[in-house]
């Protein structure tokens, strides 16, 4: 029974910390399965999180912080988008000048205006999402394994976690069963062929980018007023790099993407949980090895266990239209 209540606790704790990542993979996902590279989805979460912990703050609304959030991400995705898609740049170089820009100003500006070495200040309750308590959940609580699973499992999580595995359904439906997701596909194949059939590829790609920076959005909100209470400095600590791994791991497929950033999430929390944890012949394990386990195992599942990863033939490939 203690290994059921520690199991339990571990994929409660998997769970909570997959949602960035598994946020940030499907905002990499649309982008890249349009033929934009993005690697600045770190960038995008930290402004997006710190634009939500500023305005939370500010106003004590969970709500417009998502909605600054979304706004401000969904800015830096614009501005990829128009060096990646209009001007034709480099899109790794962009993604990268993002990462950087966002990083130095989220610190500069919070250092600035809260004077707290780069934080914001500590948000009350009512300026954060909190837990919601399922429908029966604390009557069923005692009921063995059942109940405990869909008590501590299922529910008492935040709002964002639940619209994060909705997130995953949509995008399915959006990709491979709507026009819009069709030609979103196509576009990141073929995109001359797209072209031809009177279809603007700059305004798909455009399209594809603005949605990846409302997701980046949601994810940066997540890290700021649902899972954390408040922004800090560099809080997305390399979430975006881990999730365009799960990407690549799940083969660009929304759903693969749920069960990749699930298991990245699996791997963080046991990490945490055996921090101070002592083993037969070895003693205790450094905690600076438990931190870098996710990372290291990352490197070996995708190495070693994937297969062949194909990414969609016009990625990171500008479009110049024909004349």
């Amino acid at each position: 029974m203690d290994f059921l209540i520690t199991l339990t606790l571990i994929l409660d704790s998997a769970v909570r910390l997959s949602v960035p990542l598994l946020l940030a993979c499907l905002a990499g996902l649309y982008s890249e399965r349009s033929g934009v590279v993005d690697i600045g989805l770190e960038g995008k979460m930290l402004a997006g999180a710190f634009a939500a912990g500023t305005v939370a703050a500010l106003t004590g609304s969970a709500w417009l912080g998502m909605g600054m959030a979304i706004v401000v991400s969904i800015f830096f995705a614009l501005i990829h988008g128009y060096a990646s898609i209009t001007q034709r740049g480099n899109q790794i170089v962009s993604g990268v000048a993002i990462n950087f820009v966002a990083a130095g100003l989220t610190a500069l500006l919070g250092q600035a205006w809260f004077s707290m070495g780069g934080k914001t200040p500590q948000l009350q309750r009512e300026a954060r999402f909190n837990s919601i308590d399922l429908p029966f959940a604390e009557s069923l609580k005692d009921v063995p394994i059942i109940g405990q699973l869909y008590s501590e499992l299922m529910s008492g999580h935040n709002l964002l976690v639940y619209v994060a595995v909705v997130a995953v359904a949509v995008t399915w439906w959006i990709l491979f069963r709507t026009r819009f997701g069709l030609r979103l596909r196509a576009v990141g194949e073929n995109p001359g062929a797209v072209d031809t059939a009177g279809i603007s590829v700059a305004w798909l790609r455009y399209r594809a980018v603005m949605i990846t920076g409302a997701l980046c959005g949601l994810a940066g909100t997540y890290l700021a007023i649902a899972q954390s209470a408040g922004f800090s400095k560099d809080m997305t600590a390399g979430r975006g790099f881990i999730a365009l791994a799960a990407l690549i791991f799940a083969k660009w497929k929304p759903v693969n993407a749920l069960g990749a950033c699930f298991l990245f999430g699996f791997l963080d929390a046991v990490a945490i949980r055996m921090q101070g944890a002592s083993l037969p012949l070895v003693g205790q394990v450094p905690v600076q090895f438990m931190q870098a386990l996710p990372y290291i195992l990352t490197v070996i599942l995708l190495a070693g266990f994937i297969g062949k990863a194909i990414p969609p033939k016009a990625s990171g490939t500008p479009y110049t239209k024909e004349r």
